[in-house]
């Protein structure tokens, strides 16, 4: 807490906030603990005021994030639109940063996916699952070029001292991306996708072969040994911990296949509908519950391993 005496007020921003209510349990989480560490230590009287920074893009719907905040929180609040690839907010301003589901979402689609001259065109795919290594090098470049702005950018706003929890998806060290819950599942909805476009091919209908050609979900699960390798190399933060965790634990409801289908519906719904149309949509998803109930064991096996990476860094 001596890194933060000099100043009455505490900061702390969640990065890809979206519209709650996670977020707000998130930042009161925090809170809570902040003021427990400083009652803990004896000095409940300098508990500081707390303002925290919603961050999400300038497209996300902040209106239904603000009308939606609890009226009795203990913080004073601000929006802040823009990519966290980039800085956000002054130098050495911030004392926490939290982020949560949304480092694992890359900032554009590596432009070769689409260069039909390239060796990492990924024709008749939508993700790295399964595909050739140039694709996989193609969004693991990308993954770092993201990662190292958004660390250099951190490095800049957070005071020394200061804490970072980021929670994304991730994947053990060396593991194929189709051993994954959300590799199996991109490669299910690819598979409905390109049925759909074979059944449609040659006659007019609602999808496309070269739609789907030039479809790739901007999505990358890293690796501990890839976190860590940026976060040694930005040289501004020390690792306090790095873990892959089961996101799922035995006191869960039961995993079924329609439970899946809507998890990944809620996801990537405005991505896939923003490129093919509303039209294709609820056949998609309804195709998609079939097939994966033809293959639901995988889903469960692959489920047991950690897939949540969570990694807690301080500024040096």
């Amino acid at each position: 807490m001596n890194n933060f005496s000099s100043s009455n007020l505490f900061r702390l921003a969640d990065l890809g906030c979206s519209v709650g209510p996670n977020t707000f349990t998130a930042m009161q989480n925090i809170l809570e603990a902040v003021q427990h560490k400083y009652q803990s230590q004896g000095l409940a009287s300098k508990i500081p005021e707390f303002q925290v920074f919603f961050n999400d893009q300038g497209s996300n719907d902040f209106n239904t994030l603000f009308t939606s905040m609890p009226k009795e929180r203990q913080y004073y609040a601000a929006g802040v639109p823009g990519s966290f690839y980039g800085r956000l907010f002054p130098q050495s301003f911030l004392h926490f940063v939290h982020s949560s589901y949304a480092l694992h979402w890359l900032s554009r689609v590596p432009e070769e996916l689409l260069d039909k001259n390239s060796p990492a065109w990924n024709k008749g795919r939508i993700h790295c699952t399964n595909a050739s290594d140039a694709v996989v090098d193609a969004y693991a470049a990308q993954f770092t070029k993201d990662m190292e702005g958004f660390l250099d950018a951190r490095g800049k706003e957070l005071v020394s001292g200061g804490m970072m929890v980021l929670i994304t998806l991730g994947c053990p060290n060396g593991m194929p991306y189709s051993n994954l819950p959300t590799g199996l599942m991109f490669d299910f909805l690819e598979s409905c996708l390109n049925n759909m476009a074979k059944e449609v091919s040659n006659s007019t209908g609602l999808l496309s072969e070269g739609q789907v050609d030039s479809f790739n979900l901007p999505v990358y699960a890293a690796s501990p040994m890839e976190i860590t390798e940026l976060v040694e190399r930005n040289g501004c933060f020390s690792i306090e911990r790095l873990e892959l965790t089961n996101v799922r634990t035995e006191a869960d409801p039961k995993l079924d296949e329609k439970a899946c289908v809507m998890h990944l519906r809620a996801g990537f719904e405005s991505i896939i509908s923003k490129h093919f149309g509303n039209d294709i949509i609820d056949e998609l998803f309804d195709r998609l519950v079939k097939k994966v109930k033809e293959s639901f064991h995988l889903i469960l096996s692959s489920c047991r391993g950690g897939t949540q990476l969570s990694v807690v860094l301080q500024r040096k």
